[in-house]
């Protein structure tokens, strides 16, 4: 999972100060996340992305890169009766997730794998899943600046696996007609359709634009695998009104753990607590 610059951490500077990680809220108050002070944190990219999934209860999701376990934790909050798996390459990372899902005593719902996309372990099932999830490393490598932070450098640059190889697990993983959903940097959506092209169908694209007006950073690209459909642009979401605030759609996602739904682009009512 990325980084972006809407962190969605809240902690105190003298906490900050006396240790190397801090226990920040998710959804308002209802999902608590413990991650490092400095390098990779969770950011809106990962609540978007987990708010758009079109899960229902008894299904199984699959989160490639699954971080610190903050989308993995946020679907699983928000759909009571999934069985959601993450998969992690830094072994930090993976300490952490299960760390958070010992927290929020999800144990029964959520789990997470240590692994290599590129090398798979066995006990994870080709076209086993219903849906899958990820949030691609957004920068190739030697195209920026590296990060002095080990985990944010690795979860920022494509450095272990391509675009190609995070596509072609993603794929491989899903059931046949099963949802998959990335979250991705604009300026790269040809290349992830291209990789997607012959392979996931029904393609949605949802611009995600900072402000009206202004050119979309992020979007969120949606398909069902083996399926022949077409691929539509989608009106997009704001993020963020002319005062600098979370638009009221976005709060109602970051904030209440509603659900994004990608075919109309308005928030669901949260299924929290059903």
């Amino acid at each position: 999972m990325q980084q972006d610059s809407d962190d969605m951490s809240h902690v105190s500077a003298d906490a900050r100060s006396a240790q190397h990680w801090s226990i920040d809220d998710l959804l308002g108050s209802a999902i608590k996340i413990k991650q490092p002070v400095n390098g990779f944190r969770i950011s809106i990219d990962t609540l978007l992305l987990a708010a758009c999934v079109p899960a229902q209860s008894g299904d199984t999701v699959l989160d490639a890169g699954a971080g610190v376990a903050g989308a993995a934790l946020s679907l699983a909050h928000r759909v009571k009766g999934l069985q959601v798996t993450g998969f992690e390459l830094q072994r930090e990372m993976v300490d952490y997730a299960r760390e958070n899902i010992a927290i929020n005593d999800m144990q029964g719902s959520v789990s997470v794998i240590e692994g290599d996309i590129t090398q798979p372990p066995a006990e994870l099932k080709p076209g086993s899943f219903d849906h899958v999830i990820a949030n691609p490393p957004y920068l190739p490598q030697g195209k920026a600046i590296r990060s002095p932070s080990k985990n944010k450098d690795l979860a920022n640059m494509d450095k272990t696996a391509n675009l190609k190889s995070w596509v072609n697990f993603c794929v491989n993983m899903s059931r046949h007609k099963g949802s998959i959903s990335f979250i991705y940097r604009a300026d790269r959506l040809d290349e992830l359709i291209s990789r997607l092209y012959g392979k996931v169908g029904d393609l949605q694209v949802c611009p995600l634009w900072p402000h009206e007006g202004e050119a979309a950073k992020r979007v969120l690209v949606q398909g069902r695998k083996g399926v022949s459909g077409g691929m539509r642009i989608l009106p997009g979401l704001v993020l963020h009104g002319a005062d600098g605030a979370y638009t009221k759609e976005v709060d109602s996602i970051l904030r209440q753990g509603a659900a994004l739904d990608m075919g109309t682009i308005k928030p669901m009512k949260s299924m929290q607590g059903m």
